[in-house]
């Protein structure tokens, strides 16, 4: 098989059929990558024999896409399309399901969320029954990686060991961050992270912290009863810092620290691209949870 086809087999790994797929004037497969940590991903696995474009643009936030002919077309003419159903509806409805890889069924999910905040209205998330930010959860990533490498390899058999040897480096890789993790969390005054939005659920639930979002999306205002609920819960427990994103209006979380006595720190979802690439922002990631939990490691 040529690097100018895939198999149209299924994300869990079902069909055996080649089918015509976009590929770029030298043969390689163009593989669209949903948004940034899918993007960075793809193109640690897929190296120099695809050509990745985003999806999304930087500063933009995933949620928020919406997508024109071209886009569509950019979508359907794919060799492949690596994304996480749940995310982006517009891309969920877009996607040729015979030319995707959703990243979700690659691993373990968590549910969407365990309470209903009164006054929001009900999110996509809640379509597919979990949480599809699983992006923050390094190990899974690297169980993704894996998947994604051999998703690959079995498309594009010329350069099938080239996608393996990539998949277990960039594995090992996302390894080690979740072994930094694991230890820099290990021993903390506090285990509560206030979000601005419940984007956390995975890395709270891989180390062991207690998210509790102001809102269950961005674009969603929290009504009064939910921001009572999170300042009481947030003086209850001690809470130092309400996290704030970058794409997103910090208005409503300096409002609750002013309330609760506490500061504002950036935790990024990376939903967009950071200033320098995944690992490196998940390490300042690290650093800003441990400084604002008070960890001893």
């Amino acid at each position: 098989m040529t690097a100018g086809a895939l198999l149209s087999a299924t994300a869990c790994g079902g069909g055996s059929g080649v089918s015509e797929v976009g590929a770029t004037s030298d043969g390689k497969p163009e593989v669209v990558a949903a948004f940034y940590p899918l993007q960075w991903l793809t193109e640690q696995v897929g190296g120099s024999d695809v050509q990745v474009t985003g999806l999304t643009a930087p500063g933009v936030e995933p949620h928020d896409l919406e997508l024109g002919i071209q886009q569509v077309t950019d979508l359907q003419n794919a060799a492949l399309t690596v994304y996480v159903k749940g995310v982006q509806p517009a891309v969920d409805d877009a996607v040729d399901q015979e030319k995707s890889f959703d990243a979700a069924t690659a691993v373990t999910t968590i549910p969407a969320g365990e309470h209903e905040h009164e006054g929001e209205e009900e999110h996509g998330h809640d379509e597919v029954g979990y949480d599809p930010h699983l992006w923050l959860d390094p190990s899974r990533m690297a169980t993704v990686a894996g998947k994604l490498g051999e998703r690959l390899a079995a498309a594009d058999a010329a350069h099938a060991q080239a996608y393996r040897d990539r998949a277990a480096k960039t594995a090992a890789t996302l390894t080690t961050l979740d072994q930094e993790f694991t230890k820099g969390l290990t021993t903390c005054r506090s285990k509560t992270l206030v979000t601005a939005h419940e984007a956390f659920g995975y890395l709270a639930d891989r180390y062991k912290l207690k998210q509790v979002g102001i809102t269950l999306d961005p674009e969603t205002e929290p009504s009064p009863a939910r921001l009572s609920e999170v300042a009481k819960l947030a003086r209850a427990e001690g809470v130092t810092t309400i996290f704030t994103e970058a794409l997103v209006s910090p208005k409503v979380a300096e409002v609750l620290a002013n309330e609760v006595g506490a500061k504002t720190a950036v935790l990024d979802p990376l939903e967009s691209k950071p200033s320098g690439d995944y690992v490196s922002a998940m390490r300042d990631n690290l650093k800003t949870l441990q400084t604002a939990l008070g960890c001893t490691a």
